[in-house]
């Protein structure tokens, strides 16, 4: 199987997998109060949710807040899960081995019950 890289050195298709996955989280009718989206970089991609300015003074930028984060290694072709802590910092998730499918990521992130990603 030949796997396509986005110019972000990640598998294209798992890249508009997480994309359609963030986009899925919020009804639109709810996306001027909270929308969901990720973050791209080279080597990992950042759930996000986002929420629009909660105070006068604070400009037209929405905070973003992240939730996890998934980490892909091109040498090994597996996804790696991350949690974030209080301080912002990443580590990585104990309770999922990584896999080559991003989906089984996204699939624990929602199914899982564990708050860490969603409280």
């Amino acid at each position: 199987m030949m796997v396509v890289m986005a110019a972000t050195g990640l598998p294209e298709l798992d890249v508009v997998r997480v994309v359609k996955y963030c986009a899925s989280r919020v009804p639109e009718r709810y996306r001027h109060e909270i929308r969901v989206e990720c973050d791209i970089v080279p080597r990992h991609l950042t759930i996000c949710e986002c929420r629009p300015p909660w105070r006068e003074g604070l400009g037209p930028q929405w905070t973003r807040f992240p939730i996890a984060r998934l980490h892909y290694t091109k040498k090994t072709g597996l996804w790696t899960l991350y949690w974030r802590d209080r301080n912002l910092a990443f580590h990585r998730y104990q309770f999922l081995a990584p896999s080559p499918h991003v989906q089984d990521l996204l699939d624990h992130i929602e199914n899982s019950g564990d708050p860490i990603f969603w409280g």
